[in-house]
């Protein structure tokens, strides 16, 4: 179906950008009972919502005409959660109503204040901004809102999230009782609709999204992985993948650093994106995204919210986030638009169980596999290699001459060969990694007091103890990574001075030792105990005592003679 007629320049501009039909979105804030009205809608990230509230609320702002009059006060305001979403609203509501003769200003926290005042100064149609720096401009007097005719909340729910209810409610309390308020949400939680009921008249609701339905053009996958081979692992899943823009998510600044530098290291074209970083540089990690220059992103929750990348084919869970909703938000990253995308969770085999709990309720219809393999990926290189559209080309007269040229210098083996080189030296080596990571370990401890099923512990030690203050609270996750076992999977723990004893359950103790023999930490020596937990360090020395105190008694001998003390 194709798009209402809103506006001879509005729909000339939607013909410029392709856009050929309405998304669901769209189609329903133009119906006709949409019209003039309050809105509160809840739509799946990605689903063109920016385009959906711009024709809303043009109606309201032409009132009619054709193009829009030149103004010092403003007409819409426009408010995003993050500086990111809001310059990407910025862009998009420019090329929309730009043909309409409208002049769009962004108010951005991080950007220069004093570009932004004279903008203000010097009058626009539409103000597009984050919450804090409106609230600025406003208690500074710069941002006039007394005509103000349409006021939209860009991802309420976000919003809210970051704490910003505050300065949405001054905000708020400063514009025009008669303006129309749009408020768009991925979710209608209780919050959002206590502010839709304080701030909205009559408010239509709009479920763009039936339920079950969210994110139907993504490709969920959930790869189990060993704790110590996740590197390895987001390797891989990139490289069997090959989307033209991948986004990796951490849940730290200092898991961004580590994983930006990794994929850095092994040749990939990346850039990080965390709060540490300024706009500018964000702004230019982005655009480099955008443009081709960088394949692959790694980024932090708060530091990716609103961001729209073109082409963004893969989503990989580097680390698991915290709850659903952080979930699908990262997730919706990729699939957006109609586009079609895939999205990897990596499990470690110790958070399988965590997965399974954010994973239920989402509908969402999840496979389960292991990470891909080398032999994987080097086999789908082969295939595409095949499948290349530059073979199926009909070469120019200048190609054919100077493959022949070739052809009577070097043996067409051997030409195909240096074509090969030279392809693979673009692409990254895939990683070794486990073939099919352990299942989940049953409920309940595998151990119970240093046994399995009545049977002993299989018992190892660690060249780690009393003297590198050696505790089990941190020496439990390096068990853990380096062996590929769970904290189920150990039993006693015994610390000494020079090293560490502890149990390991017989049913996983002899891929626990094959593992900790492949594992190349240069600090932690892990190897089987022998006979048991006894310390190599032999029997303990006894106790020291206070400075002073008379060395201990023999048994029977006879009673100790003092020196009397001088008065």
């Amino acid at each position: 179906m194709p798009f209402p007629f809103v506006n001879a320049h509005l729909n000339g501009a939607l013909e410029a950008r392709d856009y050929a039909e309405p998304t669901a979105v769209q189609t329903a804030v133009l119906q006709p009972d949409a019209e003039g009205r309050d809105l509160l809608v809840s739509a799946q990230t990605g689903s063109g919502k920016t385009v959906a509230y711009g024709l809303a609320i043009a109606s309201t702002l032409l009132a009619g005409e054709e193009r829009l009059a030149p103004r010092y006060a403003p007409l819409a305001l426009i408010v995003a959660p993050t500086r990111e979403l809001a310059m990407q609203v910025h862009a998009e509501l420019t090329w929309l109503y730009g043909p309409a003769g409208a002049k769009v200003i962004s108010c951005v926290g991080g950007m220069d204040v004093r570009r932004e005042a004279r903008a203000l100064h010097d009058g626009g149609h539409i103000v597009v901004g984050t919450p804090g720096r409106l609230r600025d401009h406003l208690e500074r007097g710069r941002l006039n809102t007394s005509e103000l005719r349409a006021v939209v909340l860009d991802e309420a729910d976000e919003m809210l999230d970051l704490g910003f209810r505050e300065d949405l409610e001054f905000i708020l309390d400063a514009t025009p009782t008669s303006r129309r308020t749009l408020l768009f949400s991925a979710t209608i939680a209780p919050e959002i609709a206590t502010l839709a009921t304080s701030y909205q008249k009559n408010a239509l609701r709009i479920e763009a999204t039936a339920k079950g339905e969210a994110h139907g053009d993504i490709d969920y996958r959930a790869v189990r992985v060993a704790p110590n081979e996740l590197e390895h692992a987001v390797v891989n899943v990139l490289r069997y993948f090959e989307a033209r823009a991948a986004m990796i998510f951490c849940t730290t600044r200092e898991s961004v650093r580590h994983l930006h530098a990794s994929l850095q290291e092994r040749g990939f074209a990346v850039v990080a994106l965390s709060g540490e970083l300024s706009q500018n540089e964000r702004s230019h990690a982005l655009q480099a995204v955008r443009d081709g220059r960088a394949r692959v992103c790694v980024a932090t929750d708060v530091a990716a919210r609103g961001i729209d990348v073109p082409d963004l084919g893969l989503v990989i869970h580097a680390e698991l986030p915290n709850n659903r909703e952080t979930l699908l938000h990262r997730s919706g990253r990729t699939g957006r638009a109609g586009r079609k995308g895939t999205c990897v969770i990596l499990v470690p085999h110790h958070r399988r169980r965590r997965a399974e709990q954010l994973l239920m309720g989402t509908r969402l219809n999840i496979m389960w596999s292991g990470a891909p393999t080398a032999d994987e990926v080097l086999k789908l290189d082969h295939e595409r290699l095949l499948a290349d559209p530059l073979l199926a080309e009909e070469p120019g007269e200048e190609d054919i001459a100077l493959a022949r040229n070739l052809l009577e210098s070097h043996s067409a083996e051997k030409i195909a060969a240096a074509f090969l080189k030279m392809r693979r030296a673009n692409l990254p080596a895939p990683e070794e990694i486990s073939d099919e990571a352990a299942p989940p370990p049953p409920r309940g401890p595998r151990l119970a007091g240093g046994r399995e099923g009545g049977t002993e512990g299989v018992w190892f030690q660690l060249n780690v103890g009393r003297r590198n203050n050696a505790d089990p609270r941190w020496l439990l996750p390096i068990i853990c990574r380096l062996g590929k076992v769970t904290k189920q999977d150990i039993g006693a723990i015994r610390i000494f001075d020079r090293d560490t004893k502890f149990e390991i359950a017989p049913s996983v103790a002899q891929g626990f030792a094959d593992a900790v023999r492949k594992s190349d930490d240069p600090k932690i020596r892990i190897e089987p105990a022998g006979a048991g937990p006894i310390a190599e360090d032999g029997p303990r020395p006894p106790k020291r005592m206070h400075r002073g105190a008379p060395p201990p008694r023999d048994a029977g001998a006879p009673p100790r003679k003092f020196k009397k003390k001088h008065a």
